[in-house]
């Protein structure tokens, strides 16, 4: 079923693009065709000091042809862009209010359009400041990946967002909220979720071989969550008792460790992947041993004890 066409604004001048500073702005676009500088509708979400969002949204004549699955897609045709302004018009109103912040795009997508746009017009690529607020969730909620994803359709049911998508003004209104959800998940203001993340240390991911001769050889240990103790420290304590350490929870799996903080997601689970999916296992009848931080450091402790004990006694 087409998406309802969007009520056309006034075109004949900039009234109601928002005006004053934002904390940041989140912009979105449709497109008439699988051309990329057919850009039929522009949408920008201007995300206020106290967190409110200012929306608006242009219809934009694209000067091309119109494709059947963009129509049905967001339910923009010929007719209702007839008097619309063409991009390098339009681009010409938003100026103005998008050069001196931060741009939100849900995907590289929107950029991508609107360099095409421009190229196509013969005008000069803006220098704006883009960032993806696709990285941004996946660093919120990394839970997401092989479970649904982080798409907007995805994140709307995950996060209950309240949007009509594939309309430009209520995509970027989603991706500006997907920010504040992520600012609020991680603890962290959008100035420090633009700063690059440092590279993961191999131990986030490490596999490590178990000493053979430990008392636990044969064991397959993941961890999941933070630890009090660093991975590192972890992955190494349980080589030595003969655990082979892994990445992800697989039929080899024998214990899961789970870090003692607080697991809770915004992301409608209580537990993460790992863990969700080694109970699933243990349900199917797979004997994993799913255990906090703690029990782990008493396993270990315990396996060294009777390690020591034994070669004592081999000594003697």
């Amino acid at each position: 079923m087409p998406a309802p066409a969007p009520d056309r604004p006034n075109f004949g001048h900039a009234a109601g693009i928002p005006t004053g500073h934002f904390r940041f702005i989140a912009i979105d676009v449709e497109t008439a065709c699988s051309d990329a500088a057919s850009i039929c509708q522009i949408g920008i979400a201007c995300v206020q000091p106290d967190d409110g969002i200012e929306t608006f949204s242009m219809l934009v004549n694209p000067r091309m042809r119109f494709d059947p699955f963009n129509i049905r897609l967001h339910g923009i045709s010929p007719d209702h862009v007839a008097d619309a302004p063409c991009f390098n018009e339009a681009i010409g109103m938003l100026t103005p209010i998008l050069n001196p912040h931060a741009l939100v795009q849900h995907s590289n997508f929107d950029r991508q359009a609107v360099t095409a746009a421009c190229r196509s017009c013969g005008m000069e690529v803006p220098d704006w400041r883009w960032t993806d607020s696709v990285t941004i969730a996946r660093r919120a909620w990394p839970e997401l990946k092989g479970n649904g994803g982080h798409g907007l359709a995805n994140l709307k049911k995950r996060l209950k967002l309240d949007f009509h998508h594939h309309d430009a003004g209520e995509d970027a209104r989603a991706a500006a909220m997907v920010v504040l959800h992520a600012e609020r998940q991680l603890g962290l203001p959008f100035e420090d979720l633009l700063k690059p993340q440092p590279r993961k240390t191999v131990a986030a991911k490490m596999t490590l071989e178990g000493d053979p001769a430990g008392a636990l050889a044969g064991s397959v240990v993941v961890f999941t969550g933070a630890l009090q103790m660093s991975r590192t420290e972890a992955a190494m304590l349980a080589a030595q008792v003969g655990m082979c350490v892994r990445a992800g929870v697989t039929k080899q799996t024998t214990h899961l460790v789970v870090g003692n903080q607080d697991l809770t997601v915004l992301a409608g689970h209580d537990k993460s992947s790992k863990h969700r999916k080694a109970e699933e296992m243990r349900e199917a009848g797979h004997p994993i041993q799913i255990i906090g931080e703690s029990a782990f450091r008493a396993l270990v402790a315990e396996e060294n004890s009777i390690s020591r004990r034994t070669a004592g006694q081999t000594i003697g």
